[in-house]
C-alpha cells in the first residue's frame, strides 16, 4: 500500500522540489498540496512535471480532513511552522518538517502535541545527508581541537539566522567537548556584529547572497593549526533523499525525532 504524502508549502522552491520527489518514488503518492498562496490549480503544472490532479490549496485543517493523508512535509515559514504543526500532529496525521527556526521550547511543545495525539514527527534542520556527515564530523574533531567557528552561506531569501543547522551543529559540539574553552578576551567591534553571535563561545556568522543554496563550514583552531570541515548543497535535490527517507521511516515512529543523523545508521 503507497504512503499517501501531502505537501505544505508547495508552491515554494523546496515544496516543488518534494513534490517532484514524491511523485516520482515507488511507494509514496502524492495526495496534497497546500501553499499559503494555493489558487486550485494543479500542483503538477505549479512544479513544472505536468498535470497530477492535485489541487493546489490554501487551508492546511480543511485539506487534512478531506483528504487524510499518513504523512505531511512541511517547507514554509518559521513564523508560522509551529502552527502548522499543532495542526497536522492535532488532525492524526504524521508530520516530516524542514522548516528551520525552531527552537528547544518549540520542540517541548511539539513533543507535548505528540504525546496528546498519539502522532509522530520527524524534524530535522537539514536533510542533505553530506550535511549531516559534516556535523557529525564536527563533534569528533570538537574532542581534539579547542575552538571553533561556524560560517554558514544561505540565499538571499531565508529568513532566519542563523540557520538551524548552524545552531544544531553549535550545539553538538558543545556536548561532545562538554563545555565551553574559549577565554574572555577584549575585543573592539568597529562594526556591530563583525564577530557575529556567540554561542557559548562558539560563534556564528551568517552569510546571505543571491546564488547560493545552503552552504556551511566548521573551522577549528588549535596550536599551530586549522582543520575546516565544509559542506555545499549546490541544488535543492540534495534534500531530496534524506526527505524521502524520512517520509517513510516516520510510518514506523511513536515519538519525536529531531535531526536526520537519528535515521541513519552512523
Amino acid at each position: 500500500m503507497n504512503i499517501k504524502v501531502g505537501v505544505n508549502g508547495a508552491a515554494g522552491n523546496m515544496g516543488k522540489e518534494v513534490m517532484r520527489a514524491v511523485h516520482a518514488e515507488p511507494g509514496l503518492e502524492l495526495v496534497a498540496a497546500i501553499d499559503i498562496n494555493g489558487d486550485g490549480r494543479d500542483a503538477g503544472e505549479a512544479a513544472g512535471m505536468g498535470t497530477i490532479h492535485v489541487p493546489l490549496k490554501s487551508d492546511l485543517a480543511a485539506v487534512l480532513r478531506e483528504v487524510k493523508p499518513d504523512v505531511v512535509v512541511d517547507f514554509t515559514s518559521p513564523y508560522t511552522v509551529l502552527q502548522n504543526i499543532e495542526i497536522i500532529l492535532s488532525s492524526g496525521v504524521r508530520a516530516v518538517v524542514g522548516t528551520t527556526g525552531i527552537t528547544e521550547a518549540d520542540l517541548e511543545k511539539i513533543n507535548g502535541w505528540s504525546e496528546k495525539y498519539g502522532v509522530p514527527a520527524i524534524i530535522a534542520p537539514n536533510f542533505a545527508i553530506g550535511a549531516v556527515l559534516m556535523m557529525l564530523f564536527s563533534t569528533q574533531a570538537a574532542r581534539y581541537l579547542p575552538e571553533a567557528e561556524i560560517i554558514e552561506l544561505h540565499h538571499d531569501r531565508k529568513m532566519d539566522a542563523p540557520s538551524g543547522t548552524a545552531i544544531k551543529t553549535a550545539e553538538m559540539i558543545l556536548k561532545a567537548r562538554g563545555h565551553s574553552t574559549r577565554q574572555a578576551v577584549e575585543e573592539l567591534e568597529k562594526v556591530k556584529g563583525a564577530r557575529g553571535g556567540d554561542m557559548n563561545g562558539v560563534h556564528l556568522h551568517s552569510v546571505r547572497l543571491p546564488g547560493l543554496v545552503a552552504h556551511q563550514e566548521v573551522i577549528f583552531g588549535g596550536l599551530g593549526q586549522t582543520l575546516t570541515i565544509r559542506h555545499d548543497s549546490l541544488s535543492r535535490t540534495s534534500f531530496m533523499p534524506g526527505v524521502i527517507l524520512a517520509v517513510k521511516e516516520v510510518m514506523g515512529r511513536q515519538d519525536v525525532v529531531y535531526g536526520l543523523e537519528n535515521l541513519l545508521n552512523l
